[in-house]
């Protein structure tokens, strides 16, 4: 389930530009009005990036900075894409494209192919692995079906790296990547699979970045056409953008630089295909202009959650770990983590799932608990142990909601039926909304209760009943709605894939996973060989699997269940052993000798403006200390005051109290909250050091340039004792 469909109710538009920044925090507030030149959102699991960003576009094209049609919003699953047109349409901010690399790009190709190259476009296949095969058959090479799947892999992380057949090996080799077969066997298969879609006319996805690149290289009247229509960028889940991503990227831009990525290298776990989180560690030096924003406070869980999350990345090496965000829960206090341990997997199967029994009994929607594991093979068992458990399950990956038969044809009956109604004895006798929908759809199988058991009969039942809790809470929202307009709500969905919810425990591989919550999660299988899994070798692939499971803490809001097996069959040898990653997390463990990752805190970084090329030297970071204790800082509220919170505090209160009258005039007239002003901490940070220049109080954590410009003035008079008025006239 997404933030997007934790709540089925339908939000009123924004009655203004202004409007659409109400109730974000200060961060978020900064990535929705930093409209030009680079931005960059370094933004942790569960710190609201896709409102921040959704909230920037509509912000923009409210405020009339930004044309809908200018802008395009890029992502990297089609859910996803369908999700923020979504969320833009009830921000009032229809019309703007939000799609993936492949969808852009296909969309662009079949446009310009009759200019730039001529002809019919060749036929796109969905699938490679009967074209792998039949390369594999040309080369008189025998391939079992892992072996194909493997191979077919290899293909596509040579397309997106741009590597071509004759420099695979080499390319491989430093990569570090473990071929499936000789590398120079895999050349000869890649080599053979282009001839076999040339033969056929056929291209495959990778193609259509690889062709749209080379046409915007080549034409460049076509490129300066596209660059004409989009004048705007942002880009999601920038951590997982492949070189030729990037590549097609640049060309979008030109020589422009109004783009907006969001991304956390935390979060890179798709790396095998060719993704790096280097573009987004890289983008402060490509663009030493750019605005930085941090998104640290973490909404999504509750602190418990958020501290295992934290001691994940703890011992995390590498440079995705030397740029990791430490989260700050924003929530109350949860339950600790759960952990436990079985004699073998189908015991832990069984386990979940009778927990999983008595907290739906207890309440608890089974679309809000989700079973997640590290590969697809591991569904199985824990598929029968919920039907075993009466507890009904959708596999996440299966069918798109929209286009399940019985949804297709509940769509038609509601559409006859709002064209229709007044000749259907089934809507003789109901009035409101929600009953024409229920009487509609008992004709398609709809009961008042659900069918006994699991399996395709239940599945039919919960699309139904999805689309009946869609209508409730379309009429809670609008009173005065008919059946028609339903319809048409029906329809926009249809379009952005923005499915409601269905009852049903989510079954996920933790790779399918990434983007989704639920209130409550079971991590299963978290054994060594599984996580890390085993054919994790390298110090880099073994931090993504570490990765991998941070992924998978952070989908928890408020409970988090945590398993292992011992052996994986009944009677089986006990050797396995808890995952490395839980050493000095779970009880009764310690940790393993490692390095600690420095974390880094909230807030944002001012580029130099109309910089370009390369960026200034860094300079190296001090750990921050409290300047009454000298422990280190790590908590950014503690950071900003630059002592514990425990620690004695020489702060003026009359100062205090003046700063925060001023605050609440200056919040008033300006129609904001007031911690967008200054929070309390910067607050209590400046009545502490009483700052005596702008010198001195830039340093203050929380006054960043812009704050100083605006109310730099006004701050150091009243530090001076000074009332605003003697400021004015002796200014």
């Amino acid at each position: 389930m997404t933030a997007a469909t934790h709540s089925t109710l339908f939000p009123q538009v924004p009655d203004s530009a202004d409007a659409v920044l109400e109730g974000l925090d200060p961060e978020q507030r900064e990535v929705a009005t930093a409209l030009h030149g680079p931005v960059c959102v370094l933004a942790g699991a569960g710190t609201g990036k896709t409102r921040a960003i959704t909230h920037r576009i509509a912000y923009g094209v409210r405020a009339g900075i930004l044309h809908p049609s200018s802008v395009l919003a890029v992502t990297f699953t089609n859910r996803a894409a369908g999700e923020m047109r979504g969320r833009l349409r009830q921000l009032g901010a229809g019309g703007v494209q939000a799609r993936t690399f492949h969808s852009a790009a296909l969309r662009q190709l079949q446009y310009f192919w009759p200019k730039a190259i001529g002809g019919a476009m060749p036929r796109l296949v969905d699938r490679k692995i009967q074209l792998v095969a039949d390369a594999a058959a040309a080369c008189r090479i025998r391939l079992d079906r892992g072996e194909l799947r493997d191979v077919t892999a290899e293909i596509e992380w040579s397309k997106v790296t741009q590597t071509v057949p004759a420099d695979y090996a080499p390319a491989a080799a430093k990569a570090g990547r473990e071929s499936p077969r000789d590398p120079a066997e895999i050349a000869q298969l890649y080599a053979a699979y282009e001839d076999v879609k040339r033969e056929r006319s056929v291209i495959d996805f990778e193609d259509v970045l690889l062709l749209t690149v080379a046409v915007l290289q080549d034409r460049h009247d076509i490129a300066e056409q596209i660059r004409a229509q989009y004048q705007h960028f942002v880009v999601d889940e920038y951590q997982d953008v492949s070189p030729l991503q990037q590549r097609l990227l640049e060309l979008w831009l030109g020589e422009r630089d109004s783009l907006c990525v969001v991304g956390d290298a935390s979060q890179t776990i798709y790396s095998f295909t060719g993704a790096t989180p280097d573009h987004l560690l890289d983008f402060r030096t490509r663009h030493p202009g750019a605005t930085v924003v941090k998104l640290v406070r973490d909404y999504r869980s509750t602190p418990q959650v958020v501290h295992l999350a934290n001691g994940l990345l703890a011992q995390a090496r590498g440079r995705a770990a030397d740029h990791r965000l430490e989260l700050v829960s924003q929530r109350a206090a949860g339950p600790e983590p759960v952990y436990a341990e079985y004699t073998d997997e189908p015991a832990e199967a069984e386990g979940a799932a009778r927990r999983i029994r008595e907290l739906v009994d207890s309440g608890v929607p089974p679309s809000e608990i989700a079973v997640l594991f590290r590969t697809n093979a591991q569904s199985e068992t824990y598929e029968q142990a919920l039907a075993d458990a009466a507890v009904p399950y959708q596999l996440r990956g299966a069918e798109r909601f929209f286009d399940r038969p019985e949804v297709r044809k509940a769509g038609i009956a509601l559409r006859g039926a709002a064209r229709f109604g007044d000749n259907d004895s089934l809507l003789d006798d109901v009035v409101d909304l929600p009953s024409q929908v229920r009487a509609v759809l008992s004709g398609e199988g709809w009961t008042t209760q659900p069918p006994a058991g699991s399996g395709a009969v239940r599945e039919r039942w919960e699309s139904l009943a999805a689309l009946v809790n869609l209508a409730q809470d379309f009429a809670a929202a609008r009173p005065a709605a008919t059946l028609a307009d339903l319809v048409a709500e029906l329809d926009e969905r249809a379009n952005a894939q923005h499915a409601p919810t269905v009852q049903g425990v989510t079954l996920a591989s933790l790779h399918s996973a990434k983007g989704l919550e639920w209130d409550v999660v079971f991590l299963v299988g978290v054994a060594e060989g599984m996580m890390p899994i085993t054919y994790a070798k390298t110090d880099e692939q073994i931090e993504e699997e570490r990765r991998l499971l941070y992924v998978g803490v952070t989908r928890a809001r408020e409970h988090l269940h945590v398993s292992w097996a011992l052996s994986r069959s009944p009677g089986g040898r006990p050797s396995r052993r808890p995952s490395r990653f839980l050493d000095g997390l779970r009880p009764g463990s310690t940790a393993t000798a490692g390095r600690t990752a420095a974390g880094g805190a909230g807030g944002i970084e001012r580029g130099i403006p109309g910089t370009r090329g390369s960026a200034p030297k860094r300079a190296q970071r001090v750990p921050a200390r409290c300047r009454v204790c000298g422990r280190t800082l790590t908590d950014p509220g503690e950071m900003k005051l630059m002592r514990c919170d425990d620690c004695p505090s020489d702060m003026n209160e009359g100062l205090y109290e003046r700063l925060r009258e001023w605050r609440a005039d200056q919040a008033r007239s300006s129609g904001q909250p007031a911690f967008c002003v200054f929070t309390d901490r910067t607050l209590m940070a400046i009545a502490e050091s009483a700052p005596d220049d702008e010198r001195e109080l830039a340093r203050i954590p929380g006054v960043g340039m812009r704050k100083l410009t605006r109310y730099g003035a006004d701050v150091l008079a009243i530090c001076a004792g000074q009332s605003l008025a003697e400021s004015t006239d002796h200014d």
